[in-house]
């Protein structure tokens, strides 16, 4: 399997994917909205995904609750956003971490029902005043331990239904005055410690993705999915995290390069996996061709909801 986790193009998989998926079979597929009409459908689509990934191949899907989620009414329930439970926390925190738990719980529930094996949640960014708003009411909360606690609720209610979280982004994506859909954010601050902290206190979830941010103290030339530095000596270093390391999206406007050349680059950096989600069939035919094998040491792991 090659390390990559790809999008697809539409709400059936088509003719040339399955064609390229057999003769490069990628580690994953992540789906969208485009990709998802309703349960009927999505059923289809994710049985022939299945018949055409290698068994081992996971099925993602971002699915925080709020604005944030491709699982939709009419067909599925809709949930509040993560802001919702760091509200709540301020006045009565019990009900916060069994809330959160819920939370975590019917998401996994959903994913589980529909087919998938991962899904990209919980965000431990932890918001400042004046960052843009593409993270906003994703974060739990403006205090570190809150979101490090909720987070962790949020997580251990997805695993419950055997669905592997991954938290994001590392190493944050709080302090961002831009989204990284359209450009590359800068951030300056030295302090950094609040940022890190609750993704320290996850350190053991078995996924997490990379934050496409400039940190001028950390790596200043750089942006963390690219930076070596960043990987190495904050995500595994500082922060501690020792499972699977996916990138966020290659395609978002902060990052230039070609689709191949990004996905490299974020490899190399020390990426298990490169994540290219718009679908477009030439550009996942350059990515599956350009990146290595996944680490055979890393494929039992894929679907596994604890770090052995």
């Amino acid at each position: 399997m090659k390390a990559a986790i790809l999008g697809i193009a539409g709400p059936t998989l088509a003719p040339e994917e399955r064609a390229l998926f057999a003769e490069h079979p990628p580690a994953g597929v992540i789906l969208f909205g485009r990709n998802i009409a309703d349960p009927a459908q999505l059923r289809d689509l994710v049985a022939a995904l299945r018949e055409s990934l290698p068994k081992e191949a996971v099925l993602m899907v971002d699915q925080e609750g709020g604005r944030v989620a491709r699982l939709r009414a009419p067909h599925w329930p809709e949930l509040p956003p993560a802001a919702h439970l760091g509200a709540l926390f301020a006045t009565d925190p019990d009900a916060a971490r069994n809330a959160a738990r819920a939370h975590g719980a019917a998401i996994g529930a959903m994913a589980r029902d529909a087919g998938f094996d991962v899904v990209a949640a919980p965000v431990l960014d932890v918001p400042v005043p004046g960052a843009h708003d593409v993270i906003g009411d994703r974060a739990i909360a403006a205090d570190p331990a809150v979101v490090g606690a909720l987070g962790a609720d949020i997580a251990w209610g997805l695993m419950f239904q055997g669905i592997v979280p991954v938290m994001k982004h590392m190493p944050g994506h709080g302090r961002a005055g831009l989204d990284s859909h359209h450009g590359l954010p800068r951030v300056t601050a030295t302090a950094l410690d609040a940022d890190f902290a609750p993704f320290a206190a996850n350190r053991d979830l078995p996924w997490g993705m990379t934050a496409h941010i400039l940190y001028e103290a950390l790596d200043p030339a750089h942006p963390a999915t690219f930076s070596r530095r960043i990987i190495e000596e904050v995500i595994r270093g500082r922060i501690g995290f020792r499972g699977i390391l996916v990138s966020d999206d290659l395609a978002m406007g902060a990052l230039d390069g070609t689709p191949a050349s990004r996905a490299l680059r974020a490899l190399a950096a020390g990426c298990d996996l490169a994540l290219y989600c718009p679908g477009e069939p030439a550009a996942n035919r350059a990515v599956l061709e350009a990146v290595p094998d996944l680490d055979v040491a890393l494929i039992p792991r894929l679907k596994q909801t604890a770090i052995p």
